[in-house]
């Protein structure tokens, strides 16, 4: 369901795992596909309205192309990302450049837009190292209690933003959208 919105001028790329999906729910068949989960507070919601407010989402996972498949399609979200960078498909994992260079590629990016992008994820050493080092912003997502003792490990590990709530979030991504716009308008 597309809307009449313009295209905002921010990109958001998410994580999947502990990010979007509560990762403690899933359930996996034989071959380790997930065939259901649950999604975390607010999720659905707010990746629905950035969708139809205009947003650009992809999706920079490490896992399963089947299983991504299954999560977004079981959640009536087949359609949220334009892109998907997955590491199944990719070959690599987090924190590996080729992860992000991949969505960009997808979604027809130069190295200037990369100001324009913002990476939400929740692990400081795939998401958040992934992004700083790729040159653009990180959100550190940490609502989830499975990765509580880690912390960064280094200054490159350290989010631009750390959000621990759905409602969080949203606030940051229009707080970013409103930011790139007017950095644009200079």
């Amino acid at each position: 369901m597309k809307n009449n919105q313009t295209n905002k001028s921010l990109i958001v790329f998410f994580d999947s795992g502990d990010t979007i999906v509560e990762e403690a729910t899933e359930i996996r068949n034989d071959a380790g596909i997930v065939v259901d989960c649950k999604l975390h507070k607010g999720m659905k919601e707010l990746l629905r309205e950035l969708k139809n407010d205009g947003f650009t989402l992809a999706l920079v996972a490490d896992g399963e192309v089947d299983s991504f498949k299954n999560i977004y399609e079981l959640h009536e979200l087949s359609d949220i990302f334009t892109a998907r960078a997955v590491s199944q498909a990719v070959g690599i994992m987090k924190p590996a450049k080729e992860m992000f260079q991949t969505a960009f590629d997808l979604l027809k990016l130069s190295e200037a837009d990369k100001k324009r992008v913002v990476m939400i994820g929740n692990r400081y050493n795939r998401d958040v190292l992934g992004a700083n080092r790729y040159g653009i912003k990180s959100v550190m997502f940490n609502w989830s209690t499975r990765y509580a003792k880690e912390k960064p490990q280094s200054q490159e590990e350290m989010p631009c933003y750390t959000v621990s709530t759905a409602e969080e979030l949203k606030k940051l991504i229009y707080r970013l959208e409103a930011e790139v716009e007017e950095e644009l308008s200079k």
